[in-house]
């Protein structure tokens, strides 16, 4: 079979059709969408793929091997995907439904840290912007961090929006929910762990303490308020991201610090 009949088979006999397109109803799961964010669900093993509307041309992008996994493909215009998602939203011609993925403990991510000679985790406290998270998720896929850690009464549900300012990165970085942010840090750090809070008033730059640890966590606070009081007394050391002293920007967005920060960590 070629690809073209494997890509028509998923649409029914004849070829795609377009029907009305029904919205997701309570319990359906979440809608997805951008490239990125779409391809890498597809290709997560682990994610229950249950519904694709895209546009004609986006279907015929993606591989049949992918969308084999996917309970339902549909094709629409990008009118009729607007349709299904919140005004505005940039979806680039695809939307997928998907289930959450499956939460991941904090044990489990200590245990995946155990047997690694290096590990770099992110913790974020009060950060509750899922576009922020989103993308403090991509940056630690680019710079290879072991995970990400957040307050569960604080942390931004599983969304589109999340998973899309990821890039892809929501697939590929565990993402662990935990009740203490405080207590989480002391088992790490009796795990042999670093903690290290980036603080805007810390006497030394994070590079100024180079070489860092091969089990570092770094712990970055809210952009208004930063770390709260707990979590910056449980930190083995504070740092500052290098900046121009008397520069016009006096601080930068979470997502960015973290990037900073993974990068300096990542250099070790």
């Amino acid at each position: 079979m070629s690809k073209k009949e494997k890509r028509l088979k998923y649409a029914g006999k004849g070829g795609p059709k377009r029907a009305k397109l029904a919205k997701l109803s309570g319990g359906e799961g979440i809608w997805l969408f951008g490239v990125h964010a779409v391809n890498a669900a597809l290709r997560n093993p682990e994610r229950t793929c249950r519904r694709l509307v895209a546009t004609e041309d986006r279907v015929k992008e993606l591989d049949p091997a992918l969308l084999a996994r996917v309970k339902k493909v549909e094709t629409s215009d990008r009118q009729g995907i607007d349709a299904l998602l919140p005004p505005g939203t940039v979806h680039q011609g695809l939307a997928l439904a998907v289930n959450p993925l499956p939460d991941l403990s904090f044990d489990d991510l200590k245990r995946s840290a155990f047997i690694k000679d290096r590990a770099v985790l992110v913790m974020l406290d009060q950060v509750t912007d899922p576009q922020n998270v989103g993308a403090v998720l991509r940056s630690a896929a680019a710079f290879a961090a072991l995970g990400v850690i957040m307050q569960d009464r604080f942390a931004p549900p599983e969304s589109g929006a999340l998973a899309k300012a990821a890039s892809g990165g929501l697939e590929s970085v565990p993402l662990a929910r935990v009740v203490n942010l405080s207590k989480a840090l002391e088992e790490l750090k009796a795990e042999g762990f670093v903690a290290i809070g980036l603080e805007a008033t810390a006497e030394k730059t994070l590079p100024e303490l180079a070489p860092l640890p091969k089990k570092v966590v770094l712990v970055l606070g809210s952009e208004g308020e930063g770390m709260r009081q707990k979590q910056r007394e449980t930190c083995s050391l504070l740092a500052r991201l290098p900046m121009v002293t008397e520069g016009p920007v006096d601080s930068l967005n979470v997502s960015n610090a973290a990037a900073i920060a993974l990068y300096e960590a990542g250099r070790g």
